[in-house]
């Protein structure tokens, strides 16, 4: 889908703060990124962890990527480092925290194709559509849309990084709206 050129110009929107191009970067390296770190991993929760946390991060760092490398090779590059620090981490036996980085919106709050599909959904129905998510992304959606949690109390409830709050979300926001597109 974003190649070259068509890549460079939705980074830049993106770091103009737009979330569609957040939405589009992560559609279209996704699978890149996940298929990557499984094949590392070959566990696909690490493989998701992982690449939650390197979009997270780059999201995060989007400023300081150097576009005469491939965009997919920078996020690879970041993916393998996560990795790393998570054996390293698993090694030592130490827990991941993170909660002190600062952190940049890298959402904005308006309503996007998917929130307006979900909210569209009988309560019924769409708690049906919820329980095909996993637990992690059933969690996310239940946090923010049922409890009506802020991104720095969802955080706080998951003890995540906010940056990985959000990129959860916007996942899991994407899958459920498959998931009703989909319905039988």
């Amino acid at each position: 889908m974003a190649k070259g050129d068509d890549t460079q110009a939705i980074i830049k929107k993106a770091l103009a703060g737009n979330q569609i191009a957040f939405s589009t970067l992560l559609d279209t390296f996704w699978n890149g990124v996940y298929g990557f770190q499984l094949k590392r991993t070959e566990n696909e929760n690490d493989a998701e962890d992982i690449t939650i946390q390197t979009f997270s991060k780059a999201f995060d760092k989007l400023d300081t990527y150097n576009d005469t490398y491939e965009f997919k090779t920078w996020l690879i590059t970041i993916s393998k480092n996560i990795h790393v620090d998570l054996v390293r981490k698993r090694k030592k036996n130490l827990k991941t925290d993170g909660t002190n980085e600062a952190v940049k919106k890298v959402l904005d709050d308006a309503p996007t194709a998917e929130d307006r599909l979900i909210t569209g959904e009988n309560l019924n129905s769409l708690l049906q559509h919820i329980k095909k998510l996993k637990p992690h992304y059933q969690e996310v959606i239940n946090l923010r849309y049922f409890k009506e949690l802020s991104y720095a109390a969802m955080a706080k409830e998951l003890n995540e990084p906010v940056n990985n709050v959000k990129v959860k979300l916007l996942r899991a926001k994407k899958l459920l709206a498959e998931v009703i597109k989909n319905k039988p």
